[in-house]
C-alpha cells in the first residue's frame, strides 16, 4: 500500500532544504526585501541611496543647503515557475529516500536552474565593463582591475561577490594555483566556490551570462551637444536617451541590449568627491537599436544616465557633438560570456507565497526558508491512481542599484 508519510509537507520540507543548497547566485545576493511583500501587494518601491557633495571651505550654508530627492526602484513580482511531477500508485510505493532522489531532487533543480537563469539575464543592466573580449581571465590583475574600478566607483569592499563561467573559473584556478586553496565542499554554493581573490569571493556556475554584440558598423558619432539630463528626470529608471549617427545604414541591431561603449572625454567621477577617475565612462544599452534608413539618428536609451553636476553626479562633462563612440564588448555579432562582480546588495531575489485554493480532493502547503518560498500542491487521479504533485514559486529578480556591480568579459 502507499507510504501515507509522502505528504505535501514532508515532501516540501525536502525540497526546500534541497532547493537552498543548490542556489549560487540565488544565495549571494540580496534578499531583504522579501517580507516587504506581505503587506503591501505584489510591487514595492526601493529607495536609491542619497549621495550629497560636500561644501569645501563654507563654513556658512547660506544658500547652499541640498535637498533630499528620493528615487525609487519598483520591484514587481512578475515571474512564476512550476514544476509538475505525475507519480503512480507504483512509483509512489518508493522508500521516501529513492522517492527524495527521483523525484523531488530533479524538480528542485529545475526550479534552482530557472531562477540562476533570471538572476544571470539581468546582467546587461550593469554597465561598469572590464577586460579583454575573447581572452579569459587568468591573472591576479585581470581580477584587481575590475576591483580597483569598483573602488574608484566606492562600492563597499566588503561582501564583494564574482561568478564565472566554469571554463572561467578554471582558467582563473590555474592561473592562481599558487594561492589556490582545496575545501571541502559540502552545498553547492561550497563546491561552486573556488577561493577569494582581489577582494572577491569567486564562484563558478553554468549560468554566467553570454552577450551577442550587435552589428555596430559605421564610425559612429554622437549628435549634438547638450544631451546630459538632470537627476530628477533620470532618477526611478536611471536611463535616458542618446542620439547618435555614423553608423552602417539600414542595419537592424546596430547595437543589441547589453553593449556596452565609451565616448570620448567623458570620464567617470568618484561618487564622493566627484573628481574625475580617469576612466572613460562606460554606458551599457537598455533596448536593441536600429541605425536607420539613413546613418542615422539611432536613438539608444543607456544607463548610467548622464549627469554633470549635483550628488548623483555620473561624469566630468556633456558629451560634444561629434565625439567619437567607441564599443567595447567586442566583435559585432560574436558572443562572449560575462563574469558578474558585485556587492550583492547590487540585485535581489524576492518570492512570495502564492495564494492556492485547497478542498476537494486538493491539498497544499507553502514553505518559507533562508532565501525563497516554494508552495507543493497535491492532488490525485481516482481513475488512473496518478498522483500530481506541483511545486510553484512566485518571484522576482532584479538589479536594484547597477552602480555596485559590473562584468568581467571572457
Amino acid at each position: 500500500m502507499p507510504n501515507a508519510f509522502i505528504t505535501p509537507t514532508v515532501v516540501l520540507n525536502e525540497g526546500l532544504m534541497m532547493l537552498e543548497n543548490e542556489l549560487v547566485l540565488g544565495a549571494m545576493i540580496s534578499n531583504d526585501y522579501s517580507s516587504e511583500f506581505q503587506s503591501v501587494g505584489n510591487t514595492i518601491n526601493i529607495r536609491r541611496p542619497q549621495q550629497y557633495t560636500v561644501i569645501d571651505n563654507n563654513l556658512d550654508i547660506t544658500g547652499a543647503a541640498q535637498d533630499i530627492e528620493q528615487a525609487t526602484v519598483p520591484v514587481t513580482l512578475t515571474k512564476t515557475a512550476t514544476v509538475p511531477v505525475v507519480i503512480s500508485a507504483m512509483a509512489r510505493t518508493l522508500s521516501f529516500d529513492r522517492f527524495s532522489e527521483d523525484i523531488v531532487k530533479p524538480a528542485m533543480i529545475a526550479l534552482k536552474d530557472k531562477i540562476e537563469a533570471s538572476i544571470a539575464a539581468e546582467y546587461y543592466k550593469f554597465y561598469n565593463f572590464s577586460g579583454t573580449p575573447g581572452t579569459a581571465p587568468t591573472t591576479f590583475l585581470s581580477l584587481a582591475n575590475p576591483g580597483a574600478l569598483l573602488d574608484d566607483m566606492a562600492v563597499p569592499m566588503t561582501g564583494r561577490v564574482g561568478f564565472h563561467t566554469p571554463t572561467t573559473a578554471a582558467a582563473l584556478a590555474d592561473g592562481l594555483k599558487g594561492v589556490f586553496v582545496q575545501s571541502i565542499a559540502k552545498t553547492a554554493l561550497e563546491k561552486a566556490s573556488f577561493g577569494e581573490y582581489a577582494n572577491f569571493d569567486h564562484y563558478k556556475t553554468v549560468h554566467a551570462p553570454l552577450h551577442t554584440v550587435g552589428v555596430k558598423t559605421g564610425t559612429p558619432l554622437i549628435i549634438g551637444g547638450a544631451q546630459n539630463v538632470t537627476y530628477a528626470t533620470s532618477k526611478n529608471t536611471w536611463s535616458q536617451t542618446l542620439l547618435t549617427d555614423g553608423w552602417t545604414n539600414s542595419t537592424v541591431n546596430i547595437m543589441r541590449r547589453g553593449d556596452v561603449f565609451t565616448i570620448a572625454s567623458v570620464f567617470s567621477v568618484n561618487p564622493v568627491s566627484k573628481l574625475s577617475t580617469g576612466r572613460l565612462q562606460h554606458f551599457t544599452v537598455l533596448a536593441n537599436a536600429d541605425s536607420g534608413a539613413s546613418t542615422g539618428p539611432a536613438t539608444l536609451t543607456i544607463s548610467p544616465p548622464i549627469i554633470t553636476s549635483g550628488g548623483f553626479q555620473t561624469v566630468s562633462a556633456v558629451p560634444a557633438d561629434n565625439a567619437p563612440i567607441v564599443v567595447v564588448t567586442g566583435t559585432g555579432g560574436v558572443g562572449y560570456h560575462q563574469s558578474l562582480l558585485m556587492h550583492p546588495k547590487a540585485m535581489t531575489l524576492v518570492t512570495r507565497a502564492l495564494d492556492i485554493p485547497t478542498g476537494q480532493g486538493v491539498k497544499s502547503v507553502t514553505k518559507s526558508g533562508n532565501r525563497v518560498t516554494v508552495s507543493c500542491t497535491e492532488f490525485v487521479n481516482g481513475n488512473t491512481l496518478e498522483q500530481t504533485m506541483r511545486f510553484d514559486m512566485l518571484y522576482e529578480t532584479l538589479v536594484i542599484d547597477p552602480r555596485l556591480g559590473m562584468r568581467l568579459t571572457n
